[in-house]
């Protein structure tokens, strides 16, 4: 039997695609894939970070930006974290956000695989990202991981043994309690894990 073989988007052409959908997609570098939604508390997380980094950062040289900023990781893969800062200038009008520092994404449980796996193999190979937390949405737990001082990829993955999430690479530090501010599972920070 003979099936034809799509041939892979390219990123300008989703660019194009995605504009006309009424859904949000990411592009994994051959095809667009709809960005699942989450949870109430997935949402306030994710406000809840993008409103401490922009209080954070506001005067600063480096500038946050939310769900919508895409950054591109391997080939022509487009990923829209959660949120995500740069200390780079750019032009507003630009689709890709240039050279990622921190990026932050809230797991949801259709996005767990994803996020700790694919994505964190992805954000791996982009040498400006410095720091990819993975943010849970059902529980107080927090997983980091950095790129060493020599550039080194991510050393393994930990989860955060204290209640301040530190971005030295950006000069600031963001409370715990801030992220989970408003969730069910708020009173569970600073408990063993």
């Amino acid at each position: 039997m003979n099936v034809a073989l799509r041939k892979p988007m390219t990123r300008e052409a989703f660019f194009a695609w995605a504009e006309a959908q009424d859904v949000r997609h990411e592009f994994d570098g051959f095809q667009p894939v709809a960005m699942t939604g989450g949870n109430l508390d997935h949402s306030r997380i994710l406000r809840n970070i993008n409103r401490q980094l922009a209080n954070r950062l506001a005067g600063k040289r480096c500038e946050s930006m939310g769900p919508e900023a895409g950054i591109a990781t391997i080939g022509q893969t487009v990923r829209y974290p959660d949120a995500v800062v740069t200390c780079s200038k750019f032009d507003g009008q630009d689709r890709l956000l240039p050279n990622p520092v921190i990026v932050f994404e809230v797991v949801s449980p259709t996005s767990v695989r994803t996020d700790h796996a694919v994505k964190l193999a992805e954000y791996q190979a982009v040498p400006t990202i410095r720091r990819y937390i993975i943010v849970e949405s059902d529980a107080a737990v927090i997983t980091l991981h950095a790129r060493d001082q020599d550039g080194v990829p991510f050393e393994a993955g930990r989860r955060l043994d204290s209640d301040i999430v530190q971005l030295p690479e950006i000069g600031i530090e963001i409370p715990v309690a801030s992220i989970y501010e408003g969730t069910a599972f708020a009173q569970e920070i600073g408990k063993p894990i």
